[in-house]
């Protein structure tokens, strides 16, 4: 059986690390995986594939991505299906949205130690984590003179040794319609 997934990549197009759309598909592509789509140029890879070991996958990508970019690329592959359950979840229904509030989910590659207890809250005020499933976390940003401020992956306790890459809210709702629309085209 054929899945379809997002890859959500860390590390691309910020800090001098640029891949253009066309050659990041072309990298998945080499890999034998199907039907490889972007979406914006933060990172995230649409592509369909009968493999069913995530982790073997996983660690195949990143090894492709690295040998070819010359630098480390963390994945965080999730089926449509699951991105769908997340955004179905609403996570942030009881927050209050205001031109100074950001939604924000990070994608995990390992689950958050669970002695963590939610909501984590920035002392100064920049952030919350209201909490988290085994594949992502969830975390409100207050704006503060219009930046983001904080880092919330800070809160993590030093035996987290897992990888994430954060989408806002309403990003990964485009992302999740782009994915089924590809789907769709597909089927």
């Amino acid at each position: 059986m054929t899945e379809s997934y997002v890859a959500f990549l860390r590390a691309v197009n910020v800090g001098g690390r640029t891949v253009r759309m066309e050659r990041l598909r072309a990298l998945f592509a080499e890999l034998g995986l199907a039907d490889v789509r972007s979406y914006i140029q933060s990172g995230n890879v649409f592509f369909t594939t009968g493999e069913t070991d995530r982790a073997a996958l996983t660690s195949r990508i990143e090894q492709h991505l690295e040998r070819e970019l010359g630098f480390a690329v963390p994945v965080m592959l999730r089926t449509v299906d699951e991105v769908a359950a997340l955004v179905e979840a609403d996570p942030f229904a009881a927050v209050e949205v205001t031109p100074d509030v950001r939604l924000c989910v990070v994608f995990l590659s390992e689950p958050l130690p669970e002695e963590l207890e939610f909501p984590v809250r920035d002392p100064k005020g920049g952030w919350e984590v209201l909490s988290a499933t085994p594949g992502a976390a969830f975390t409100v940003f207050h704006l503060r003179n219009g930046r983001l401020s904080g880092d919330p992956a800070k809160s993590f306790p030093k035996s987290y040794r897992g990888q994430g890459t954060s989408r806002f809210f309403h990003t990964t709702v485009k992302i999740l319609a782009a994915a089924r629309k590809e789907r769709k085209d597909q089927a």
